[in-house]
């Protein structure tokens, strides 16, 4: 790997293509090297994470929406749309769009942490639906996520958004760009216009994951993936973009980041180096916050050690300062400790969350959400007695540059009303890479099966099990294979006048 150093430049200074980022990330895109075994495998994990988070939620108010935008643009030769019969095509930007929102909406797929936040399985939908409408093979759709998960991670390591109340898709528009680019084998000129297009369309503000947070959470991913096609459909046509994009003087760091005496250091691979950042990337075993993963663990565990809960006086949870400032009660949210609060809201109220896994010794994906649950006066009374704080020491271990010593973890005291106090601390979730029981091919399996349970029949779902794990081999006319249909009268409609 090698580390660029980034920075604005004055408009007088005539800063040459190849010294920008987005040349360089074009560079990687373009580079064909081989492809890393164990990468090969974790995309077809992915692809199986968000085929389950995506068909768990099709009836979803907004996964609804979403299609039926979607499907009001047929195509002959186009993409397949989560949930609807492989033999209708639509065109790809759409079907991205639909597929994306359903693999977002439940929060509960993959995701890397780092300087800024991100949902690489993000990257697939549209990816995979242009690979269907451009009739690519297996081997191409597996590069170009390869390069897709490369970009996002990357630059997530190296540039903070979310600091600057920037929504983190602005890396995803890019990561989606330059995977698309690998996918149709474009030359790096073209990608890189492509790239700088897709970042210029795709900088929006963090308010959508602030405050009472709606259905917009969902679309985001999806919209920036719509966007990013279509910025590499005119790149295509040799139409240019705003330029330098990251460096500019008046562009994305001088004005929406750190300013123009600001220096970013973003690692790429070298020239000829295998893509393997996929690797560093993990799943969710919970439909929450990845933050809120370990935390789940850690209330488990609790549960089985306190007898009586209505015995809690206070509970300090000590993590570090994206957790308590994101999820926790550092965020100010008022929304985060109201019961009638939206699902999007609650998912992101570290509070709520420990509170309902304390009491229920697990977590589901709808059940721990309704309003039901969510009233209930015991939980509620545990709720109220939450709060979060920064350690520093678990913030330095949240930005370990080692995958391996990387953490996500924090230290729980819980004082009862005797004074007794029980502590728990966890540094990573059970189910993380490195965690205790680190997902496998079967866990992924085990996930789809549960989450598609009641919606497919059982030969559509081994169908598609068999079929994703010959990736590798799939001739650009079977990428179909990738979709899932479920029955037709399972499928709900929105019945609204609209536009489309």
């Amino acid at each position: 790997m090698k580390t660029h150093l980034i920075k604005s430049y004055p408009s007088k200074f005539k800063l040459s293509k190849k010294k920008q980022l987005a040349w360089k990330i074009a560079e990687v895109a373009a580079d064909n090297v081989s492809l890393n075994n164990e990468c090969i495998e974790m995309v077809v994990n992915r692809i199986i994470d968000n085929a389950a988070v995506a068909i768990a939620s099709l009836n979803r108010k907004p996964v609804i929406s979403a299609r039926q935008m979607a499907i009001s643009h047929p195509r002959k030769k186009g993409a397949t749309i989560f949930g609807i019969n492989s033999n209708k095509l639509f065109d790809c930007e759409w079907a991205a769009w639909a597929n994306g929102t359903a693999v977002r909406e439940l929060d509960f797929h993959d995701t890397f942490l780092a300087e800024d936040y991100s949902h690489p399985g993000d990257n697939i939908p549209p990816i995979l639906s242009v690979a269907q409408q451009k009739k690519r093979s297996g081997l191409d759709l597996l590069k170009a996520i390869i390069t897709a998960y490369e970009i996002q991670v990357n630059l997530v390591k190296g540039i903070c958004l979310h600091k600057h109340k920037i929504d983190h898709i602005a890396h995803l528009g890019p990561s989606v760009a330059a995977g698309l680019g690998t996918l149709l084998n474009l030359k790096t000129k073209t990608i890189y216009q492509s790239v700088q297009q897709a970042l210029h369309t795709t900088v929006s503000t963090r308010q959508s994951r602030k405050g009472e947070i709606s259905s917009w959470k969902a679309f985001a991913p999806a919209h920036a993936g719509k966007l990013a096609i279509e910025a590499i459909d005119r790149a295509m046509r040799g139409e240019g973009a705003p330029s330098p994009i990251y460096e500019g003087e008046d562009s994305v760091i001088a004005q929406i980041l750190d300013g123009k005496k600001a220096l970013y250091k973003v690692p790429l691979p070298n020239k000829n180096e295998q893509k393997k950042s996929i690797l560093e990337t993990y799943t969710k075993e919970y439909s929450a916050e990845y933050q809120a993963q370990t935390l789940i663990d850690i209330a488990k565990k609790l549960n089985n050690k306190i007898n009586d809960l209505s015995k809690i006086k206070k509970i300090d949870i000590h993590t570090s300062h994206h957790t308590h400032n994101v999820i926790g009660t550092g965020a100010n949210d008022p929304q985060k400790n109201d019961p009638s609060a939206s699902r999007e809201t609650l998912d992101h109220s570290i509070m709520y969350i420990f509170a309902v896994a304390l009491e229920d010794a697990n977590w589901h994906h709808i059940n721990s959400y309704t309003k039901k649950r969510a009233n209930r006066r015991s939980t509620i009374n545990l709720w109220k007695k939450i709060e979060t704080f920064e350690d520093k020491k678990w913030t330095k271990k949240y930005h370990h540059p080692n995958p391996k010593k990387k953490s996500f973890g924090a230290k729980v005291i819980v004082k009862m009303s005797n004074g007794e106090k029980i502590i728990e601390s966890l540094d990573k979730a059970n189910a993380h890479s490195y965690g205790s029981r680190p997902f496998k091919r079967e866990n992924y399996i085990e996930k789809f099966k549960t989450l598609t349970d009641k919606v497919l029949n059982s030969s559509e779902s081994e169908r598609f099990l068999r079929d994703v794990q010959k990736l590798k081999i799939l001739k650009p006319d079977e990428l179909h294979k990738l979709n899932i249909e479920v029955g037709h009268k399972y499928l709900k409609k929105n019945n609204v006048e609209a536009i489309f």
